[in-house]
């Protein structure tokens, strides 16, 4: 299926106050995060390749040793294996890329 509506895909909390959504292909994937002020995103690293923009609220973002106070319209790039860290401060909406995809975030499975 070629079209979707954000609102109708799978949801899934991943941790408390934050919910994903996520479309794919066979090698490259779309999530949405709708994240609650206070919701945290535990310092990890995996071996995909992630680029985050954030198109609405604010999140404080830790990629390798930089840490930047996200706004609208800015934008992280996560190298593969880099450890990074995500922190709500207000109601937000980032929508991330992945290369290759994360099964973890296969939802209609």
């Amino acid at each position: 299926m070629p079209f979707y509506k954000k609102s109708e895909l799978p949801s899934k909390e991943i941790v408390p106050g934050i919910t994903l959504r996520s479309v794919y292909l066979a090698n490259s994937m779309m999530t949405f995060f709708d994240l609650e002020p206070g919701g945290e995103i535990p310092l990890h690293k995996h071996p995909h390749e992630q680029i985050t923009y954030l198109v609405k609220g604010s999140l404080k973002m830790t990629v390798g040793e930089e840490t930047r106070t996200m706004q609208p319209g800015d934008i992280a790039v996560v190298p593969p294996e880099v450890e990074h860290f995500a922190e709500t401060i207000e109601p937000s909406l980032a929508v991330d890329s992945w290369y290759p995809i994360r099964e973890d975030y296969v939802l209609d499975k």
